[in-house]
């Protein structure tokens, strides 16, 4: 494993297998692009949009710093069921929820002081450019397969901070830590088990997840 003496890390007997496979993706991603470049604090209305395995976990870890209101948005109402467990204060669904309307009405109409774009497409990440407030952050972590617009006449003067990237893995060793005390629990992100012999059926449930509410499968052998 190339250069595997800094980036390899100790596991502690208190985690399990499958909590460590969530910090070696999912969870230091989230926590780092999203929260971290975000840079959520106490007290902040933080809107997530996305609620896939990296907007749960952008959930989870936002509630680290004390924010007063987490507001998670999705298509699909499992997912957002999964996101009140995570510790979503709000959840909406923009199929039946006018979005921005609601956003400012549980913002005294400021609107989020951070928004993580989590889902990676044109209109998600637009859309999270009109739920910031003034002076607030777009943290975006989907990754994007096409281009985005700006409305900068309309953001120019709005005082934005857009940040992107990919992840460093440089808070691992804090996550480790935090799942081995409990501060975080990893272990709900693993909503299926398959045996490597079934390892099609595994695939075809994740790649199903809005009907088989598959968050990450575990392969054993």
């Amino acid at each position: 494993m190339p250069f595997a003496d800094t980036s390899t890390y100790k596991l502690p007997p208190s985690i399990l297998d499958e909590q460590a496979v969530m910090l070696s993706d999912i969870l230091p991603t989230s926590y780092e692009v999203g929260v971290l470049n975000g840079a959520v604090r106490p007290a902040d209305a933080v809107a997530i949009v996305g609620a896939g395995p990296i907007g749960l976990a952008a959930t989870l870890t936002s509630r680290l710093f004390s924010p007063r209101l987490v507001i998670v948005i999705d298509t699909a109402d499992s997912r957002l069921q999964m996101a009140k467990h995570f510790g979503a204060d709000e959840t909406l669904n923009p199929t039946r929820d006018d979005i921005n309307a609601r956003v400012r009405a549980l913002t005294d109409e400021l609107g989020a002081d951070v928004v993580i774009e989590a889902v990676g497409v044109p209109e998600t990440f637009e859309l999270c450019t009109e739920l910031v407030r003034p002076g607030g952050h777009v943290a975006n972590v989907g990754v994007h397969g096409k281009p985005a617009s700006l409305a900068l006449d309309k953001l120019w003067a709005a005082d934005l901070t857009i940040t992107t990237g990919l992840v460093d893995t440089y808070s691992t060793p804090t996550l480790l830590q935090m799942v081995a005390s409990r501060q975080i629990d990893a272990a709900p992100f693993v909503t299926h088990h398959y045996q490597l012999d079934h390892i099609v059926s595994a695939y075809d449930t994740f790649a199903r997840a809005a009907d088989t509410n598959a968050l990450k499968v575990v392969i054993t052998k």
